[in-house]
């Protein structure tokens, strides 16, 4: 990925953050003709040494987990917040007009090694730990022993599990870290008088702003 200084993030604790908060991840890996991609909710785990490991399920029926088999390496990645900044919110657009649109984005990507299980405790787990993380926001949240017994057996009959140790790991906040004070207070004003995504993305702008 192209890393310019200004814009490149190596804290581990950040990009686990950005992960958690926006768990979809595409998993890529290289098919025998051509890449194959698909998007799976992802957990990450992180120990004190800093190694990481992602965790998710497919659908027994896609053959991406067979793939994965087969492969070496894949690469995870994960889109945070992100939008469209104009260039009328520059305090430079005043001064000289010499400014152009561009887009603020926050990624994160994941390479590593993937290990396919068909474990029936692995994967309940798996569905336990994804579930308790989405739940957890709900006035009453759904546990998987909410159903019956035998319906979770059968459902997880039919997932595949993937675990994937992360070898390499790329952050990378593009925030407006390249502009002036100035353009920056512009670009936070002219997201705050946007929508709920526009002001996610302004919280980002503000917290990277250094």
């Amino acid at each position: 990925m192209y890393q310019p200084a200004s814009f490149r993030d190596d804290c581990l604790e950040s990009q686990i953050a950005l992960v958690r908060a926006h768990p979809l991840g595409m998993l890529i890996s290289q098919g025998e003709q051509s890449l194959v991609a698909d998007p799976l909710p992802f957990l990450i785990d992180a120990d004190e040494q800093g190694n990481v490991v992602l965790r998710a399920h497919l659908s027994r029926a896609n053959p991406h987990w067979a793939l994965l088999q087969k492969v070496q390496e894949c690469l995870v990645i994960f889109q945070g917040p992100e939008g469209y900044i104009s260039p009328g919110w520059y305090e430079t657009k005043r001064q000289t007009g010499k400014v152009v649109p561009t887009w603020n984005y926050s990624v994160v990507q994941l390479h590593g090694v993937p290990r396919v299980t068909e474990d029936a405790g692995w994967l309940r787990q798996q569905l336990e730990g994804l579930t308790a993380l989405q739940e957890g926001r709900q006035p009453e949240p759904w546990r998987i022993d909410d159903a019956p017994a035998h319906y979770i057996a059968a459902q997880i009959k039919g997932i595949v599990g993937i675990e994937i140790v992360v070898t390499r790991r790329e952050g990378k906040g593009k925030m407006s870290q390249n502009r002036s004070a100035e353009d920056v207070d512009g670009v936070i004003a002219g997201l705050r008088t946007g929508d709920a995504d526009q002001q996610r993305l302004a919280d980002e702008v503000e917290r990277r702003r250094g």
